[in-house]
């Protein structure tokens, strides 16, 4: 199911304006490597969709390919685009919420975690609602939402999760990608231990992002593998 233009902008609204009670804000040196690597993810975010760009095309085509092999594209504005969640025939409309970063997402979980990315897509797990939540506007929430909880658009983030998030970023060039992911699995988890219907995503997204917060938080986090969410990506 899709929702009106306003389910995206609402969401992004509300999630833009509440942040964890626990986070606090420091200040930190960056490594060269930390500060090149975030310095190169915050360029990214600064570039919007356009439906004019060959290359942004083709990211939009090979996306439609990773989702659906089997079935063939009649063009980059279809109501085809309905089938994986998006909120009309043209989902440029929806891009422009988070920019091109949003699509690079997608196209990562899609590529790398194909199993988990079908999975989610077709909602297999569980017992689904009646009302689903749409899966690519969903996705283009959360991809929101991680720039919102990392602080990726200070100059460098000032919370806890941030800070901790650079380090993991200095180690693994698509540690935001990843996290996205990761993301997506526990949003998913979430909708479903909360029997969630489609009015209740944002409250999902929330417990989804105070779980993120939590685990970003822990001292013995290395890698973006060492978060315990990461395993969900496999199961």
């Amino acid at each position: 199911m899709v929702g009106s233009r306003s389910w995206i902008g609402g969401l992004f609204n509300r999630t833009n304006t509440r942040r964890s009670s626990s986070e606090k804000f420091i200040d930190y040196p960056l490594s060269p490597v930390e500060e090149e690597k975030l310095q190169r993810l915050q360029e990214q975010l600064q570039v919007p969709y356009d439906e004019t760009r060959p290359d942004h095309q083709e990211a939009l085509r090979t996306l439609w390919h990773c989702s659906f092999p089997n079935v063939s594209l009649s063009g980059l504005i279809s109501d085809q685009w309905k089938d994986m969640g998006w909120q009309g025939p043209n989902p440029s409309t929806d891009f422009r919420g988070c920019g091109f970063i949003s699509l690079e997402n997608l196209l990562f979980f899609a590529r790398t975690y194909p199993a988990s990315f079908h999975r989610l897509m077709l909602k297999k797990d569980g017992n689904r609602a009646t009302y689903e939540y749409p899966f690519a506007v969903a996705g283009i929430n959360i991809s929101f939402m991680l720039i919102q909880m990392l602080d990726l658009c200070s100059g460098k983030p000032r919370c806890i999760p941030g800070m901790n998030f650079v380090k993991l970023l200095g180690e693994n060039e698509e540690a935001f990608n990843i996290l996205y992911c990761i993301a997506f699995e526990m949003m998913d988890a979430q909708w479903l231990a909360m029997n969630a219907s489609y009015m209740n995503f944002n409250e999902v997204l929330q417990a989804t992002r105070m779980q993120l917060e939590r685990e970003l938080s822990l001292e013995d986090i290395n890698t973006i593998q060492d978060l315990p969410a990461y395993n969900l990506l496999y199961k």
